[in-house]
């Protein structure tokens, strides 16, 4: 039977193949080609006129003051690219980078799923921290179908729980800092990442291979701000603009795949969340009484569609969000053990991950033999822990990742998954490469199976542990 070809919804035209691609293999070239067509979309913000750097390299005019032409407090930098979120650490860094290096500052927002929410004002909050311009861009499908499937069909899953969602998001964002960066003609990138955190080394891992000339400025790692309720007042004392108060603080990361809440009360893992926290989903108490069943089309060990519906990695993602979410599905509080060395507790909300994530792992049930079940499982962990130490470009991973992909070729197929009050429950497997024979499997004798052949298969498998107790028995 041949393989089956994973179903793919419209998309744009791929580009022509770029001279460096041309030795790499079809698939290489197919994924870095999907990756530069999401990196020219603009997102809906930049449609309401953001001011933005497209994939051509033109740029908005922008001043440059006395102050960045003579240099800063710890030295000179010409531009330098900054991941901002408008939220309080990335507002905060603006000045402080034009005040220590004398730079001009250009703010990078990846839209990777956050909401319009969340972009909403952006360009004005960048403006008036002191930025010269805001280049967004919108990274919803090169997220998903390059970073989050090969994850997802992996199986990578940190430390019993965690499924990756700000670990996935991470490398996405700093490669679009390294184009932005060649593009605005910038010497380096700055993020504000704590010192305590993954993040950081997530992000710069990504800097060093993709472009190690780049120059980091980590501006937690240098500045004498201690805390968030420091940069609240620094903020305060330089007009800067932030979301936040010193009353209630939690430290979110949201993208399409996840949303994650650190801080405040969560800061002790005897303390439940509160119930206000969730943004995401509802309580499972207060999910619907009726139960939801869903059909999950896989194909190559991805899904492609909803109930028969084919959509892309993005829209379907949204969907299940939307659809779990009403549910209940996908709280995970954890306590982890940080790549820095150091333990902290996090609360995540993955619904419609946690939905493709039971999926595919029951479709493999049927399209998987035993051998490579275990092996895969095995690599899924090392898999996992790659990519949450932000060793997305590691060769080692590339590597692991055309493994999965060769044997999850044939999980092909459907999944009918039962949600009901935070709980997501398989009703039914289909699969033209299904393992699985009821012929052989049926309790009732039949032609391939003689159950009298187990005498001698259990004696030959038995056989060292009936010598061992010879031996212990004198015998």
């Amino acid at each position: 039977m041949p393989l089956p070809m994973r179903r793919l919804a419209s998309a744009p035209s791929l580009p022509a193949v770029h001279p460096h691609d041309a030795a790499a293999p079809p698939s290489a070239r197919l994924r870095r080609q999907h990756g530069r067509v999401a990196m020219e979309r603009t997102s809906s913000t930049t449609r309401r006129g953001v001011s933005c750097v497209m994939a051509s390299g033109k740029e908005h005019a922008s001043t440059t003051t006395g102050d960045e032409k003579k240099g800063g407090l710890r030295g000179k930098l010409k531009k330098v690219v900054l991941a901002y979120s408008g939220g309080l650490d990335t507002s905060v860094i603006v000045p402080w980078l034009r005040e220590n290096y004398g730079c001009e500052v250009v703010c990078f927002t990846a839209d990777v799923g956050q909401g319009d929410i969340e972009m909403e004002g952006l360009e004005k909050k960048a403006k008036a921290s002191g930025a010269s311009q805001l280049v967004v861009k919108n990274l919803q499908e090169e997220f998903v179908g390059e970073y989050i499937y090969p994850c997802l069909r992996a199986g990578a899953v940190y430390e019993r729980k965690y499924l990756l969602g700000t670990s996935m998001a991470r490398p996405v964002i700093a490669k679009a800092m390294v184009d932005v960066a060649k593009e605005v003609g910038a010497d380096a990138v700055a993020h504000g990442c704590t010192g305590k955190g993954n993040d950081q080394v997530r992000f710069e891992l990504t800097f060093y291979a993709l472009n190690p000339e780049l120059k980091v400025v980590a501006p937690w790692r240098e500045w004498d701000i201690t805390g968030r309720e420091d940069a609240i007042e620094y903020a305060k004392k330089h007009n800067v603009p932030v979301p936040v108060s010193k009353k209630s603080i939690y430290s979110r990361d949201r993208n399409l795949w996840h949303l994650s809440h650190e801080g405040d009360i969560l800061e002790d893992p005897a303390n439940e969340p509160k119930e206000d926290m969730y943004m995401m989903s509802v309580s499972p108490e207060n999910a619907p009484s009726k139960p939801e069943y869903l059909e999950i089309g896989i194909v190559g060990g991805v899904p492609t569609s909803i109930n028969g519906k084919d959509l892309s990695p993005a829209s379907l993602l949204a969907k299940l969000n939307e659809i779990g979410g009403k549910h209940g599905i996908g709280r995970i509080d954890m306590v982890e053990n940080r790549l820095v060395g150091m333990k902290s507790r996090g609360v995540y909300e993955t619904p419609g991950g946690t939905i493709m994530a039971a999926a595919v792992r029951e479709l493999e049930s049927l399209t998987l033999d035993r051998e490579t079940m275990q092996w895969k499982d095995m690599l899924a962990l090392k898999y996992a822990e790659l990519v949450y130490a932000g060793r997305w470009f590691d060769p080692l991973r590339q590597s692991m990742d055309a493994f999965m992909e060769t044997i999850t070729a044939t999980t092909a197929g459907s999944v009918t998954l039962k949600l009901y009050k935070g709980s997501v429950n398989v009703a039914s497997r289909k699969s033209s490469y299904s393992l699985y024979r009821e012929d052989i499997s049926s309790f009732e004798n039949g032609e391939i199976y003689n159950q009298a052949d187990a005498e001698g298969f259990i004696r030959l498998y038995g056989l060292p542990t009936r010598v061992r107790a010879m031996l212990e028995k004198g015998i």
